[in-house]
């Protein structure tokens, strides 16, 4: 949590981001509230949500106000690449000049639709939904100050404020093909069968949103983070390491990476030992694994535990899951604790999810085992071993539980730069 403090406590100001307290969880007519365990820190200390937008015109201004900071604007078309090393960038600016920026190290962070990762790492992209999304205006929601996500059939809604007057809503539709908006199929689909499935209190707001028109669709991608090491480049945000929005924990992970690099970069006077800094560097990409990789691995089974399923395993997984976050105490604030990056400890995500899975089977067996709900729960298992486990295989078994037996996790600055 010192993140904020020292990257974007002023960032967040007069952009009227909206102080986060938790999540509120929704199925079948019931709800549960999940509350962050900021009890250990300053009364400051909260989730921020906003306008994307606002947000980052704010970093760029505060970074542009740095002595040591030189801003240039433009399109970045290519890399300049030499004998292997990264030179620098070739970008075109707004009135159509080819121009050239030389640097010893570039960050390259274009995004998720990055034209420029593929000589630095391995993109394997994966799209398992897309988000239709609206913006509510004048809507109360039920808990004020938290996200809200609607446990509901095909798969979860999302609502949560972006300013004082504005709530933004996520609607994930699976698959990559969404209801037409141009032809009314998408505002039909929101009102058939989505609308009917959202808390009362929001219901008339929603209709709304959906009248006005302003519907907006993106696809939700999830790409491992798969780094080929080059000279005088790093890949780093959504260009380097994706995960399904669900949780909103792409902020969390990519200010957390800023932090590491910064760490890593801070002793360094002399960046021009290209290979020498490339080799120091490798380490970032195991220190930045117990809050990436948590975050990653969580967001991606929750969401897939969250889909609707006629599976009876699935449903069975899915229900245990909303009561077992509906306990309260360790039972809701480790998992938590575990999404909004306050305790990045993957084998704690392990646990919680496989204590899930046995509270399910539990459920299942009390009183009285039957033949069908001992094999409904045998598959239960095995289906939350076939959600985690593909997961944690990408992000690196061994860098996300053994990181202290990577070589790389003990890399020291070159000597010469100290």
């Amino acid at each position: 949590m010192s993140l904020l403090y020292f990257l974007t406590a002023d960032c967040v100001e007069e952009i009227d981001a909206q102080q986060v307290f938790g999540y509120a969880l929704f199925k079948d007519g019931k709800h549960t509230r999940l509350s962050y365990p900021l009890e250990k820190f300053h009364s400051d200390v909260s989730g921020r949500s906003f306008h994307n937008g606002r947000f980052i015109q704010r970093m760029r201004e505060k970074s542009a106000s740095l002595p040591n900071v030189s801003l240039e604007q433009g399109t970045v078309t290519s890399l300049l690449e030499e004998k292997g090393k990264i030179r620098g960038v070739q970008y075109k600016t707004k009135d159509g000049r080819e121009l050239t920026a030389f640097a010893p190290l570039t960050i390259v962070c274009d995004g998720c639709f990055s034209n420029l990762r593929r000589s630095l790492c391995n993109p394997k992209v994966d799209v398992p939904s897309c988000f239709v999304g609206l913006v509510l205006e004048n809507c109360h929601l039920p808990y004020s100050n938290h996200g809200h996500v609607i446990l509901a059939d095909p798969s979860p809604i999302l609502f949560y404020p972006i300013s004082s007057m504005e709530v933004r809503c996520l609607v994930d539709v699976p698959g990559q093909k969404v209801p037409s908006i141009a032809n009314g199929e998408m505002a039909n689909y929101l009102k058939t069968v989505v609308a009917p499935q959202v808390p009362p209190e929001i219901y008339d707001s929603f209709v709304a949103a959906v009248d006005k028109g302003n519907i907006r669709t993106m696809p939700n991608r999830s790409m491992p983070a798969a780094p080929y090491p080059t000279a005088g480049a790093l890949l780093m945000g959504d260009a380097f390491n994706m995960r399904h929005p669900l949780t909103g924990g792409g902020m969390t992970v990519a200010l957390s990476d800023i932090v590491v690099l910064r760490d890593l970069l801070r002793p360094l006077r002399d960046l021009n030992d290209a290979p020498t800094l490339c080799k120091y560097l490798e380490s970032f990409y195991t220190l930045r694994k117990p809050v990436a990789s948590t975050i990653n691995t969580l967001a991606g089974a929750l969401y897939k535990v969250f889909c609707a399923s006629p599976d009876q395993a699935r449903k069975e997984m899915r229900q245990a899951c909303f009561d077992y976050l509906s306990l309260g105490g360790v039972f809701s604030t480790g998992p938590i604790s575990l999404l909004s990056g306050l305790n990045p400890r993957p084998l704690s995500l392990v646990l919680h999810f496989f204590a899930v899975a046995i509270y399910g089977v539990g459920r299942l067996l009390l009183p009285f085992p039957s033949p069908k709900r001992i094999w409904i729960g045998a598959r239960l298992i095995s289906g939350a071993s076939g959600i985690i486990f593909p997961i944690i295989k990408a992000e690196g078994v061994r860098q996300m539980f053994f990181p202290a037996t990577v070589p790389a996790y003990y890399r020291a600055p070159p000597l010469k730069n100290m």
